[in-house]
């Protein structure tokens, strides 16, 4: 749910991602379910950080949305670009255009082609000049555009992505973990931006493990846990334990250094080794039988949580 009627740019319901692999040693195979009804939406003039531990199915989704996963995946669930339904004809037509993507691995990057060449691609002039605006921007410096990948550091080849990413003018940007081996202050300039771009009407989906970064800049917080969401909340309910709804959401919150850096006992189960109803039940302190059946999504406030079956503390109206 949403506390306003913004028009949506990107719209995903009950997405659900499963690989096919071999059982043991045996030529048998099965589908691995990794993601289970997954469901965001960005809107024109937001920007949407996904958090949650690794493993959690933050990438899939990202990979999902873009058509890039393995050909042993499979994908069920519907996404909608400005309204529009999404099939693989679609999503090849929007990829680099009207959806851009800032990759988590530097990889991405052609290691034999210069990296000027990969960034300005056929643009000309105006592109060379837009390409050439960037890299002061992000204080690259002049001749890191005559540059192989493997001669620039982590960090220089994290921004060159990011301006790969802002040489077009896409409406929606898929940032995954965009800021890893950035300085602070790179790296709040890069928030900054991605802020500044959905403020002029288009669409932010960042994906992190950087929760205190993300509430600085992000509208609502999407929290991923064993490839579903447990909870979405604007940013102002993190401002303190009692306005998170979600068991996980409180400890993700209390790990926070400002908030007593509290770790959380136990591990996010493998997929294969998943409980039955709340995912996050083996771990949580207020785990009760009622726990294990069937628990919905439902709305609370200005966003939606997994409708907790024990006795925490309610905070706000909860409906299914």
């Amino acid at each position: 749910m949403s506390c306003t009627n913004k028009k949506k740019i990107l719209e995903i319901e009950e997405l659900s991602v499963s690989f096919l692999q071999y059982k043991g040693k045996t030529s048998r195979q099965s589908w691995l379910p990794v993601i289970s009804g997954l469901s965001v939406a960005v809107r024109e003039g937001e920007l949407v950080a996904v958090v949650g531990s690794s493993g959690s199915g933050k990438s899939l989704l990202a990979h999902a949305i873009l058509g890039i996963l393995p050909y042993n995946a499979k994908v069920s669930g519907t996404m909608k670009f400005q309204g529009e339904l999404m099939d693989e004809k679609k999503i090849s037509e929007l990829r680099g255009k009207e959806i851009a993507f800032v990759p988590q691995s530097t990889l991405y990057l052609d290691p034999l082609m210069k990296v000027g060449k990969q960034v300005c691609g056929k643009r000309g002039k105006k592109g060379a000049e837009k390409q050439s605006e960037l890299f002061r921007r992000y204080g690259l410096p002049e001749e890191t555009e005559t540059k192989y990948p493997f001669e620039c550091s982590g960090g220089m080849t994290r921004r060159i992505l990011l301006s790969t990413a802002l040489m077009e003018n896409p409406k929606l940007i898929i940032a995954d973990e965009p800021t890893p081996g950035m300085d602070l202050t790179l790296a709040k300039k890069s928030m900054e931006d991605f802020r500044k771009f959905a403020d002029e009407g288009n669409g932010v989906l960042l994906i992190t493990h950087d929760i205190e970064l993300a509430l600085e800049v992000a509208d609502r917080i999407v929290v991923f846990y064993a490839g579903k969401t447990v909870e979405e909340a604007p940013v102002s309910d993190f401002c303190s334990e009692e306005t998170l709804r979600h068991p996980y959401t409180k400890a993700l919150w209390r790990a926070l250094p400002q908030n007593g850096f509290t770790p959380l006992d136990g591990t996010q189960p493998y997929v294969k080794d998943m409980p039955q109803g709340c995912p996050f039940g083996p771990r949580c302190s207020w785990y009760r039988e009622e726990c294990k059946g069937e628990i919905p999504m439902g709305e609370a406030g200005c966003g939606s949580v997994i409708v907790c079956k024990t006795e925490i503390p309610p905070v706000g109206d909860i409906t299914i």
